[in-house]
Order: structure tokens, then C-alpha cells, then sequence
């Protein structure tokens, strides 16, 4: 018979007052009870897999009588018995005299969940209704090693149920303090201590009600354990420099038919500079081919090792060329798996399966391994040095732009990497890795690589899931990168999130994962798109302003109606900049210089109107820019005020740019026009400011890059250690 892991209520006190917690005075029914005949008393039956007594009979109000007790506890047993639930024992219980708030709710839904996330607790409405008053009020998700108990308070007041517990709603009276409630989330902090050392993974409080004096009571508890969680072995942490400007690299699976996919991989690695015979090829029987030199096997690269290797072979010749380098002890840092049919739906022989056990094996032994990339890897890309390992012909796909960047663009699809590049052949970036099937490197190991650089680039990610052990190493890296000043953007695809927030407050175990992901990510200081076009607009943005800061914006444009849609997307996350007293008689006497008085009124958003030129475009922007953190153009480029092609734009553009650079704020234009005026966009965006079709796009871009302006800076906070003799 399998080992129970139901936690059973009894048990759950216990782990509750060593928190410091309030739990009711009890005991059980064969032992000693701590009540005096006539006191009033909860009984309740307790048994195996037992959630929610009450609905099986299990839970009798009553006066205690020992003898009255042990009756009803022997009836209750026959009634679980009868349902097939394993009886554990009878527990006593003081009826706690709880406080009450008129008609409004007061009980509070507590769990208390390790998952993929670290220790996450969920602090919402509980009781009997909880999944109804989740629809007004969500609760509360606090990742433990992200969060103090301090910052969670803060939340807590202005959060509907803190708000009815403080009397802080007209007509109510506080029910508790908030030192009270400070004393109850420290608890709940120590309770992830106490519950992780006794090896549970679940521990759901509800309700948890105060009493009339305001201490916080947990009523009722059941959790559950866990099997250990298996650590992942971590890619080696030195892998972004072999990445980055491999010194030496090889190539498996070249063939002599032209446009095959090591073929392609190869025109692609010509154009990275690289002295004479540090370009080599793997292949039997050649010494020379396509006018390089070539290797039998992986095995001479042990005595010449490379930084990369990439192999275009089929599924078993790559697993084979694997396992030899894992045996050898070495030859590439870093390898790159171009094949599928290993660890996916076409791995009938279960490939990818034995490569991880050997990998995860010769780590956790000490032995060396490389960095593995792949299977299905697509390529990476270093702009500013031509480096290419991808299959993607280039007249397919354009080179990227060559000035580069310090954004790092990195993705789970290949393809999506593709069309952002496709879309934005101007995106100034510094390294864009598609990460393929993750069989080894992850999300995660990269994101931590990044963080341990001295780099202070931002960094955007299309994510579709992390596997076992690899969410909260991504949340840490994210925190780093965070405290670095660097920005991380996230597009979540695969999102089902409907009825999580009522699912949540039912209970813990049912919460949504994406939402509990979600949580610990922008927690650690990620920022979420929603849609693909939102994240299109953050990497314009990054790409020319990777040094973000948010604050008041400014729109400036010759176009009446991006001035009104422009101010519906203005908002918390997108303050709009004013103008004071001073700012407007200087921008008056702009216009009076321009000859625009009396057909533009001072006041932003700014609209020129089509008789503006560039000077009054120019004038006008170093003055918003004074005060305006953000500074956003929109120009409707049909007047013939505007030069919209040859010197004078690419001219008007510099200029432009010179004015961001100059006050040291990010700057963008927005073209609105078609493919005639295409251009004219090129000219802004090689002058390297963010370039739009629309202003509402740059308003978006703004919106996600803000999202996150007034969170707290986040610590990682350890799990309280538990005292010695639990």
C-alpha cells in the first residue's frame, strides 16, 4: 500500500502553532481533550482524502460531553467509512467567537503552494462564497522568495478583504490592526519554512477568521506532501562568450548537393571573419572540401577544440556525435543540435531521453560536458560581427542590421524570431539566439548567463513554457537583470487563463499555473505583453533606447486625430506630460516664431497642425524634452511642409536624434503612410530612433515598458529557516 500524503487537519495544527500561528485549542477525541462539560465545542471527523468535511457529514456544533463526543465521533466515522474514506481520527475543536462586518464578507482563503514557482501563497476572500467574491476581488499572490512580509502588508490594506478587516470602507469599523496583520503574514512566512522541512507541498487554510479581539484564526487546514523535486543540471555557466565570438568553430553535415541545410549554414558562417582553418569541417574522408579543411570525426577536436560546434546531421548520427564528445571529455564548449527527432514526437527510440540522463549524469559526476543547443535549432545571430549559424538563406531573409545593439532577443520558436526580424529589418540588437527544443541549455540558463555578464542590455523573450526546475532559476535571473537596470520584456504564448482567479480562491491546488507564473515573473520585475503587436512595439522601442526609464510623455504631431487617439491610450502606465505656466508662455513664443499662433493652442498633446515645417517640429521637441521623459512624433507626412525623402528627411531625421541624445530621453516617430513614405521611416530609423506606422503602436510599446514603473525593488528572500527542534 502507498504512503498516505494527505495532511490531515490535526496534523496541520501542529505545523501552524510552530509557525506561530493561532489555530483553535483542540485535541482528540482518545486523548486529552482541553474543555470543561457544557464549553462549546466543534467536533470533526477526520479522514483520508478529506477536504471538505462539512459536505460528508463530518463537522457537529455541540457542548462538550466526553461521552456525547465520542458517540458522535464514532457515527461520523461510520458515515466516511461508508464512503470509502479511511478514518484517522476525531478532533475537538473551541468554537472561536469571530468578528463580523455587517453583511460584508470576513474570512479570509489562505494557501500555501511549492510548485514550479518556489513557495507561493495565495491571500484572498474564503468561506463558503469565495469563488463568488474572487470575481471582485482576485486574491493576492505572493511569491515567498521575491516578497517580505512588509510588502506583502502594503498590498493587503489596499486589497478588498484587508480593507474590510481595517474598517477602512465607509460604515465599517476595524475588526484588527495592522500590526496584527504584519504579525499574521510573518507567520505565513515561517509557515514555508516549517511546512517545506516537514516536506509538504500544499497547505490550504480556509477560513481563517479574527476574532472579536482582531487575532487572525486559521479554522480549518489540510495540505499535502510531495515526492522530492529533482534538481536539473544547469548548463555550464560560460557558454555566451563561445556563443558570442567563437574563436574556432566546426561544422557536421555538409554535403556537396547545394541548398541543403548544412550547406546553407555554412554560406551563412562565411561571412564571419575568422582566421585561416578555424572553419572546419566534419566529414569522413576528406581532407579539404569547399576549400576547408576538414576532420574525420569529433574525435580530433580534442586535441584542437572549437567554441561551437553545430551539427546538421539526422537524429541517431547527432545523438552518436554527442555521445562521443560527452565520452572524450571534450572538443566544443558549445554544441548546436540543428535536427528534430530527438526528445520529440518523432523520437520513436527515445534519444533525447538517454542525451539528458547522459548530460544530467557527467554534470552531477563532476565530468565535462558542453553546452547543448537544441535539437531543432534554428541558429543564432551577432549582428555586429556577420555571425549567422542559422538555415535561412539570406536572400530569404535579409541580413540583420549591421550596427547591432545591446538588446538580446531570444525565443522558443525559431520561426517567431524569424518574423520579428523580417518585420523590423532595422532592429537594432546584439545577439538573437533561438533556443530550439531545450534539451539542455534552457530559458533559464541563459537568462542567468546574461545576468552574470557585465552587460546592461535589455532583454525580450518569446516564451511558450518552462520545463521541470527551470521556472524559478528564470525568476532569480529576471531579478538580477532587474537590479541591473536592464529591462526584460515576456510574450506568454499558450495563455488559457479564464476562471483562474475563481479557481484560485477555491483552492490553491486548482490555481492556474500560467497566472502563478505570471505572478513570480513580474514579481522578479518581467514585463508581459499581451499581444504579439505590443511586443513588435517594446523591441522598437529597446532596440534604439535600451537604457529604459519611465516617466511623462509627450506627443507631438501635424495631425489632429492621433492627438485624440493618442490620448485614450495615456493612463497609469503612460502618464501624460504637462506643461506649467513657464513651459506654455516659451512654447508660445515657439509658435509666434513659426507663424503658427492662433492655429495651434498650446497645450499637449501638441498637434502643428499640416502647416508646420521641421524647424517648428525641431523647436517645439527640445522644449517638450526639457520636462517630458518620453518624447513621441507623429507626422503625417502629406504636407508639403515636410521633406519626406532624400537629404532634407535623412537630415530632419539626424536631427531628430540628436535632440533625444542631447537630453538623454527616448525619443520616437511614427509615420503614418503607406508603402510610398517607406523611406522616410528608413531615414529615422537609421538615424537609430524608434520607428512606427502608428502612434497608438508607440503608445503601446510605452505601456508595456512602463507596466512595472512603480513596483518595489525586489530582494530575493530566503524561506525562514526553521528552528532546530522541528
Amino acid at each position: 500500500m502507498n504512503p498516505s500524503t494527505f495532511v490531515s487537519e490535526a496534523e496541520a495544527y501542529d505545523l501552524l502553532t510552530r509557525a506561530g500561528l493561532h489555530p483553535p485549542r483542540h485535541g482528540c477525541v482518545d486523548g486529552i481533550l482541553p474543555f470543561v462539560p457544557g464549553e462549546p465545542v466543534v467536533l470533526k471527523g477526520l479522514g483520508e482524502e478529506v477536504w471538505h468535511k462539512s459536505e460528508l457529514g463530518a463537522v457537529r456544533f455541540m457542548e462538550f460531553d466526553r461521552t456525547h463526543v465520542a458517540h458522535e465521533a464514532a457515527q461520523m466515522r461510520e458515515r466516511l467509512e461508508a464512503v470509502g474514506r479511511r478514518w484517522i481520527d476525531g478532533l475537538v475543536c473551541e468554537q472561536i467567537k469571530c468578528a463580523r462586518q455587517g453583511h460584508l464578507p470576513v474570512e479570509a482563503f489562505v494557501s500555501l503552494a511549492r510548485g514550479e514557482a518556489g513557495w507561493m501563497l495565495l491571500f484572498g476572500f474564503g468561506g463558503l462564497q469565495a469563488e463568488a467574491f474572487a470575481a471582485l476581488a482576485p486574491p493576492l499572490r505572493w511569491p515567498l522568495q521575491f516578497m517580505t512580509p512588509e510588502e506583502a502588508l502594503g498590498e493587503l490594506e489596499h486589497h478588498l478583504l484587508g480593507r474590510i478587516w481595517l474598517g477602512r470602507l465607509r460604515g465599517t469599523t476595524p475588526l484588527t490592526t495592522v500590526a496584527r496583520l504584519q504579525q499574521l503574514l510573518t507567520a505565513l512566512w515561517n509557515l514555508a519554512g516549517v511546512t517545506d522541512h516537514a516536506g509538504l507541498t500544499l497547505l490550504e487554510l480556509n477560513p481563517v477568521a479574527l476574532d472579536l479581539d482582531g487575532l487572525p484564526h486559521p479554522l480549518d487546514a489540510v495540505g499535502r506532501r510531495g515526492a522530492p523535486q529533482i534538481s536539473r543540471a544547469p548548463a555550464p555557466p560560460d557558454f555566451l562568450a563561445a556563443l558570442r565570438a567563437p574563436r574556432r568553430i566546426a561544422l557536421a553535415g555538409v554535403s556537396a548537393q547545394p541548398g541543403g541545410v548544412g550547406r546553407t549554414i555554412l554560406e551563412n558562417l562565411r561571412r564571419y571573419p575568422l582566421s585561416p582553418g578555424d572553419l572546419v569541417l566534419v566529414k569522413p574522408g576528406q581532407e579539404f572540401f569547399l576549400d576547408l579543411p576538414c576532420v574525420a570525426d569529433v574525435g580530433a577536436l580534442l586535441a584542437e577544440p572549437v567554441d561551437l560546434l553545430i551539427v546538421a546531421l539526422p537524429a541517431p548520427a547527432a545523438a552518436e556525435t554527442l555521445t562521443k564528445l560527452i565520452a572524450q571529455g571534450g572538443g566544443a564548449e558549445v554544441v548546436a543540435l540543428v535536427s528534430g527527432g530527438l526528445g520529440d514526437g518523432a523520437d520513436t527510440a527515445g534519444l533525447g531521453a538517454k542525451l539528458q540522463t547522459l548530460l544530467r549524469t557527467a554534470r552531477t559526476a563532476g565530468r565535462w560536458t558542453p553546452a547543448v543547443f537544441g535539437p531543432n535549432f534554428l541558429g543564432h545571430w551577432v549582428p555586429a560581427t556577420q555571425l549567422d549559424s542559422s538555415f535561412i538563406a539570406v536572400d530569404k531573409l535579409r541580413a540583420p542590421f549591421p550596427d547591432g545593439g545591446p538588446l538580446t532577443l531570444l525565443s522558443q520558436s525559431g520561426a517567431f524570431l524569424l518574423c520579428r526580424r523580417s518585420r523590423q529589418p532595422r532592429l537594432r540588437f546584439g545577439l538573437g539566439l533561438a533556443l530550439g527544443n531545450q534539451m539542455d541549455v534552457a530559458l533559464c540558463d541563459v537568462l542567468a548567463a546574461l545576468a552574470a555578464e557585465d552587460g546592461t542590455g535589455p532583454v525580450a523573450a518569446y516564451v511558450e513554457g518552462f520545463g521541470a526546475g527551470q521556472l524559478e532559476p528564470a525568476a532569480e535571473a529576471i531579478r538580477l537583470l532587474n537590479a541591473q537596470g536592464r529591462t526584460v520584456v515576456i510574450h506568454r504564448a499558450g495563455r488559457t487563463a479564464a476562471g483562474q482567479a475563481a479557481a484560485a480562491s477555491h483552492t490553491g491546488a486548482m490555481a492556474g499555473d500560467l497566472d502563478l507564473e505570471r505572478a513570480l515573473l513580474e514579481r522578479a520585475g518581467a514585463r508581459f505583453t499581451n499581444t504579439i503587436a505590443e511586443f513588435d512595439a517594446a523591441l522598437a522601442w529597446l532596440g534604439s533606447c535600451p537604457q529604459w526609464q519611465t516617466g511623462p510623455v509627450a506627443l507631438l504631431t501635424n495631425a489632429g486625430f492621433e492627438s485624440v487617439n493618442g490620448s485614450d491610450l495615456f493612463g497609469a502606465a503612460v502618464p501624460a506630460a504637462k506643461l506649467d505656466v513657464v513651459a506654455k508662455a516659451k512654447l508660445r513664443a515657439v509658435l509666434q516664431r513659426h507663424g503658427l499662433a492662433g492655429l495651434v493652442a498650446p497645450r499637449l498633446p501638441l498637434d502643428l497642425t499640416p502647416m508646420a515645417g521641421e524647424g517648428a517640429f525641431l523647436e517645439t521637441a527640445d522644449l517638450l524634452l526639457e520636462d517630458a521623459a518620453v518624447l513621441v512624433v507623429g507626422l503625417v507626412p502629406f504636407t508639403r511642409r515636410l521633406e519626406a525623402a532624400g537629404a532634407g528627411a535623412a537630415n530632419f531625421a539626424r536631427a531628430v536624434a540628436d535632440l533625444g541624445t542631447k537630453h538623454g530621453k527616448p525619443v520616437a516617430v511614427a509615420v503614418d503612410a503607406g508603402a510610398d513614405y517607406e523611406d522616410y521611416r528608413v531615414a529615422f530609423a537609421e538615424a537609430g530612433l524608434a520607428v512606427f506606422t502608428r502612434v497608438e503602436d508607440a503608445l503601446l510599446g510605452l505601456r508595456v515598458l512602463g507596466a512595472v514603473a512603480d513596483a518595489p525593488v525586489l530582494t530575493a528572500q530566503a524561506i525562514p529557516s526553521v528552528v532546530a527542534e522541528v
